[in-house]
């Protein structure tokens, strides 16, 4: 059986949810389906069900009439899976973690910068309180959500709620929490609202809710909340010395660079594409292998989603989201790749020098809006905090601890973030889904312009490739920065790409392009983009060097860089996919070797002269000398020597400046393989070397043990070997380990190699693919999902995926779940 076969797409027409739902258990087991649903219907559920048939490790493959019926089945299957994340989230969306936890907790970072329950609590009680969401719902699309995509969220909140009603939470992380509760869409939309602001206000949650007029007789103060704590709601405390200065220029923009770097991260990626040309049937093929947080609420969750007739794909969605995010279909295979385009700029305010809360704009005075919130707190009264909003958006007195913006008798701060208007990035993600072609999916991010922070790179089953860096960004352009930069971003924008310009003028507005759905952002007009390039790649650096032989130029620089260093992971990966696509006749296995190559580019520029140096560093101990230049340059779990070396590099990389690393400097003539030889004079090197050293043998690990001896995880009790390495290294397997000498090395995993898939065609009807999860589908460790796919993971193992209908009904145990309302 075959959807498409079953239920036309001709007419485009949805079938009916009990049509299509009959002839879907019509064709099952009887002996295999599991009634999920209850004779007392919830009134936000009535009528909605789906079928959920689970797979190997398990893969649930969702199946409704319609798009409610499917986000009813998916935010079922998700609750199963990871409902205490999911509940943890909701409770950060909904402002409520000082509530239950303190107010000096620290959220798990999955939803915003916050360093504590309390700011992360104003920040979102804020958003709440301003209906931000609710307006965003309210817009007519393609503004605003389509309304399909308003249909998944109420039915995955339906979902959600059905499963709470009729199971007993087990995972032990909220098992009997009371703050383990049903929601509604609009959390829902809360949820995909945050995870687009990520790079933009939510990275400045402290310094948004930190920020308070300076002290004066001028100062005004906002009205505190009835029942606030006297203390703590402090709107009319003191705020920054009216003698403090404008940040200096050099530091901050130093500071905003190791902001925005990729290798100082939490997330990135990599993906590449192959045509038709490189392949051995001219079909196009993609890898696509995300570095994500291993815990908390960015993890990855595997699904196939269908709806017969209208939509059939399959992938990984973010925990909290209603679509697949990245994925494929039978003729088109995505992945996203975190982009260097900064989505945040600064408007440096002049203030009216009689009143710190308002500021000038061509001479005239307009007043910040106060915005009072309240939070409760566990074991304490409320606290109210007042925020400060201007035109270009809220003040904000810092972008992290080392990028201080003090609010002064004179300056303020505020910070543009567009995507604070777009809830559109689950509208691409369906685009993405029902895309047929590159092309499509082209046009699918020019009508939905969704994506906030990811570039996207692409493959079809024709053959062809796509790269693009079609972000919602601020409109920025060069000669806007140059003609309205104050001295601050004259020096942040070349650095970092973060423009701050002088909001007293009202020529520096950001304008609109005629092809850009809101206001104040680039058009895809804009955006840089390949088409059907021998193999297309993003490691996290900017669009320049997607294929090294057509390089991409001429975007604005809030997009990235042209003609700077590249990463060793980009530089190891575009020598990799070259190499590939010069060889020709790849297939789906050539994919797979390049994902468990583990080739450390780093050991294979610097291990053979670290080794002949080492000598002289550590003449009394010629073992470690021995050990790095016997070390074969990867990071599988059987190397010998990857760890030293490892501890080493970090050591090194730390603390030689880039130009001090190696003698032949960065050539943008020759920028895959500059710079290189390494420095071995520099005073880092065999301060770096016997530190490494001496740190290994005072743990009691030996300098050539196997590196899956010392990389590690425990579940429930049991080592599982990890294999991977470091940004500085270059690895494509990326991990970073958390390291813990007294426990035995690196001990987890905090971000790294997520959701893996290796894909491709044949010129059947299903897609050849094969995908990994690394973490495994659920965070309970009572779940036999809680480690299964993470130890394929450690031998270096694949799930090959069913998506086709013989291919799911063939699954060993298939699983049948008929959900309902």
């Amino acid at each position: 059986m075959h959807f498409r076969t079953l239920f036309p797409a001709r007419s485009r027409r949805l079938a009916p949810v009990g049509a299509a739902l009959a002839v879907v258990i019509a064709s099952l087991p009887a002996a295999a389906v599991a009634d999920a649903g209850d004779r007392a219907h919830h009134p936000s559920d009535r009528g909605l069900s789906a079928v959920i048939r689970y797979t190997e490790y398990g893969i649930p493959h969702i199946v409704a009439g319609d798009y409610a019926g499917l986000g009813f089945g998916t935010g079922w299957a998700q609750a199963a899976d990871q409902v205490c994340v999911l509940a943890d989230g909701f409770l950060t969306v909904n402002g409520e973690r000082s509530r239950y936890f303190g107010a000096d907790a620290a959220p798990d970072g999955s939803l915003s910068s916050a360093t504590k329950n309390l700011s992360s609590d104003l920040f979102f009680r804020g958003v709440k309180d301003a209906g931000t969401v609710e307006a965003l719902l309210a817009t007519p699309a393609p503004a605003g959500p389509s309304r399909q995509l308003k249909d998944l969220m109420r039915g995955w909140a339906a979902g959600y709620n059905a499963w709470l009603r009729r199971n007993r939470v087990t995972d032990p992380a909220c098992a009997g929490a009371d703050w383990v509760r049903p929601v509604t869409a609009l959390d829902v939309a809360r949820r995909g609202w945050a995870v687009s602001v990520l790079g933009g206000q939510g990275r400045g949650v402290d310094g948004i809710t930190a920020a308070r007029p300076p002290a004066g007789p001028a100062a005004p103060v906002a009205p505190s909340a009835a029942g606030s704590h006297p203390a703590s709601g402090a709107p009319s405390a003191p705020g920054p010395s009216s003698a403090a200065e404008v940040p200096d220029p050099l530091r901050t923009a130093e500071a905003a660079r190791e902001l925005f770097a990729a290798e100082n991260a939490t997330m990135g990626s990599n993906a590449v594409a192959f045509h038709g040309a490189t392949t051995a049937n001219g079909r196009g093929l993609l890898l696509g292998n995300p570095h994500y947080p291993w815990q908390g609420g960015r993890r990855f969750w595997q699904s196939q989603q269908t709806i017969p007739g209208e939509l059939d794909v399959s992938g990984a969605s973010l925990l909290g989201t209603t679509v697949v995010n990245i994925g494929f279909n039978d003729k088109v295979a995505w992945s996203h790749t975190v982009a260097t385009g900064v989505p945040l700029n600064l408007h440096q305010l002049a203030l009216d020098p009689a009143d710190p809360t308002a500021y000038l704009v061509d001479g005239t005075p307009e007043r910040m809006t106060p915005r009072t919130v309240t939070v409760a707190v566990k074991d304490g009264a409320p606290v109210a905090r007042t925020q400060w909003w201007t035109r270009y958006g809220p003040v904000v007195t810092g972008l992290g601890a080392s990028l201080p913006l003090p609010w002064t008798a004179t300056t303020a701060f505020a910070l543009n973030d567009p995507n604070a208007a777009n809830l559109r990035a689950s509208d691409t993600a369906l685009g993405f889904a029902k895309s047929r072609s590159v092309q499509d999916m082209a046009d699918a991010l020019a009508r939905t312009q969704g994506l906030p922070w990811v570039n996207t790179v692409a493959a079809d089953a024709a053959g062809h490739t796509l790269f693009t860096q079609a972000q919602v960004l601020p409109r920025i352009t060069d000669e806007l920065a140059r003609r309205c930069s104050t001295p601050l971003g004259r020096a942040t924008y070349p650095a970092a790409g973060i423009a701050v310009l002088d909001g007293s003028r009202g020529d520096c507005a950001l304008g609109s392009d005629p092809d850009a759905v809101q206001p104040g952002v680039f058009g895809p007009s804009r955006m840089p983009v390949l088409r059907d390039a021998p193999y297309v790649e993003n490691s996290n650096d900017s669009a320049w060097l997607a294929n090294a032989d057509r390089p991409i130029t001429g975007y604005e620089r809030v997009f990235g860089t042209v003609g700077t260093p590249r990463s060793l992971r980009t530089r190891g990966g575009v020598e990799d996919v070259a190499a590939m696509a010069g060889r020709g006749a790849l297939t789906v296995a050539d994919l797979q070797r390049q994902q468990f190559a583990n080739r450390a580019p780093a050991g294979d520029l610097a291990a053979a002269d670290a080794a002949k140096a080492c000598a002289g560093v550590l003449a009394d101990d010629p073992e470690a000398c021995r050990v790095i230049g016997a070390w074969d340059r990867t990071v599988n779990t059987d190397s010998r020597g990857a760890l030293l070396f490892d501890r080493f590099w970090r050591r090194f990389t730390a603390s030689a400046p880039p130009a001090e690393q190696w003698l032949v400097p960065f050539s943008a003539a020759d920028p895959v393989r500059t710079p290189h030889t390494l420095n071995t004079g520099s005073p880092a090197f065999a301060k770096a070397l016997k530190d490494a050293v001496a740190e290994l043998r005072a743990a009691g690990i030996a300098l050539d043990a196997p590196l899956g001896q010392h990389q590690f995880v425990v579940r429930n009790g049991a080592r599982i070997p990890v294999s991977g390495g470091t940004e500085a290294l270059g690895v494509w397997n990326k991990a970073e380990p958390v390291w813990n000498p007294a426990g035995g090395g690196y001990t987890e995993v905090a971000h790294g190699t997520s959701h893996v898939q290796a894909v491709g065609w044949d010129g059947g009807r299903c897609p050849v693919a094969r995908t990994l999860l690394t973490y495994s589908q659920s965070s309970d460790p009572g779940s036999p999902h809680y480690s299964d796919q993470t130890r394929l993971f450690s031998g270096e193992r694949w799930v090959t995926s069913r998506f086709c209908e013989k291919d799911i009904m063939r699954s060993p145990g298939l699983r049948i779940v008929v959900v309902k309302g």
